[in-house]
């Protein structure tokens, strides 16, 4: 399973309708374009919006994810609570409908030890039966996992990788650097800026919200790199760049992402959380779609 987890993996948006309902048709509709591409599936993510919904939208999430992709891809759901309680009841739930592997944030809102990152990995991985990523994301969680931390539980048989979303080179590097030498646990690249660098230092995948709005170019990174093409792969990063700094300096990217769906045609809903884009907001990212896409 381990070595079926590579190359790009879309962290799906997840489709409300005009009532802000659950779209599970939308989420078809956007589980296709990615699997056209290429693509796997990343679901109840932070670009899925997780935080704003319920336990019974993020089963019916990855639900539809499993059934739509049909083995023709791997799916990842993301299952992290604040509570290591929460994270195995919701986590068993999710493992049943066939995923691929797991994968966990820290927990938020409280600070933790490392140690105490330990022991709610390790009881999460001790209690479930599917594979499960580690998935670091500090600026959301206000909670580090530290390169000898993902070490230490690199060493359970259960866990098998993590997901840097910290947004650095820096972070990218030390986990790569504190695993490099242990069979069986992969490192997935969360920022869209390191796709390409990620490849070429040893990640396995990464997991890539811009991949929603340009599936292909975002693809491109991976198979020119996969195929021995790297000037071809480090040209297919630099493609998006201009994409990916100007769409995510307009606001936080799960809202940004989704309006640039919707100005694509792509019938998304708006996002949950309380985000209100002005008009000049929805002009900026009409005008950075339409140059950076056409």
């Amino acid at each position: 399973m381990r070595n079926n987890i590579r190359g790009v993996l879309t962290a799906v948006v997840t489709p409300f309708d005009t009532e802000g309902a659950l779209s599970l048709s939308g989420l078809k509709r956007q589980i296709d374009r990615q699997l056209s591409a290429g693509n796997g599936i990343f679901c109840g993510g932070t670009n899925g919006e997780f935080f704003v919904l319920n336990e019974e939208e993020k089963i019916a999430v990855t639900r539809t994810c499993v059934e739509t992709v049909a083995g023709r891809a791997p799916v990842v759901a993301h299952i992290g609570e604040i509570s290591t309680r929460e994270t195995i009841r919701l986590g068993k739930q999710i493992a049943s409908l066939g995923v691929d592997a797991v994968s966990v944030i820290t927990p938020y809102f409280v600070p933790l030890k490392q140690s105490e990152l330990v022991a709610h990995y390790t009881a999460i991985a001790d209690a479930l039966a599917v594979p499960v990523f580690l998935y670091n994301i500090p600026a959301r969680t206000g909670n580090t996992i530290e390169p000898a931390t993902a070490r230490a539980l690199a060493e359970h048989p259960n866990i098998v990788g993590i997901k840097d979303s910290a947004g650095s080179y820096e972070s990218l590097r030390g986990f790569l650097n504190a695993v490099r030498d242990m069979d069986g646990f992969d490192v997935l690249n969360g920022p869209d800026s390191l796709i390409h660098q990620g490849f070429v230092d040893g990640c396995s995948a990464c997991i890539s919200g811009l991949a929603n709005v340009a599936p292909t170019a975002i693809n491109a990174i991976w198979s020119r790199f996969n195929a021995g093409d790297i000037d071809g792969s480090r040209l297919a990063q630099e493609s998006v760049t201009q994409l990916r700094t100007e769409l995510y300096n307009v606001v936080f990217s799960p809202a940004a992402v989704k309006k640039a769906l919707q100005i694509m045609g792509e019938d998304v809903g708006e996002s949950r959380y309380a985000v209100a884009f002005s008009e000049q907001q929805c002009q900026q990212i009409r005008r950075i779609v339409t140059t950076s896409l056409n």
